[in-house]
């Protein structure tokens, strides 16, 4: 279970920060594959993208799981 987290008194969903930090190395990974070129060897580059933040998103769930049990 997700826990929510107290940010200078604003408790925010613990999801919501997980899909930030998954947006943000989505984002990292994008830039990485662009600049090496591999996005032409992908079929839809933006459902690619989406595909990376559901994989990284369930994998960082996964992780804080693991963590906080």
């Amino acid at each position: 279970m997700v826990i929510d987290l107290d940010l200078f008194g604003v408790y925010l969903p613990g999801l919501l920060v997980l899909a930030v930090a998954a947006f943000v190395l989505v984002h990292i990974v994008h830039r990485a594959l662009a600049t090496a070129g591999l996005y032409r060897l992908v079929w839809h580059p933006a459902l690619f993208d989406v595909c990376l933040f559901v994989i990284f998103l369930g994998g960082l769930t996964a992780l804080s799981e693991r963590l906080l049990s």
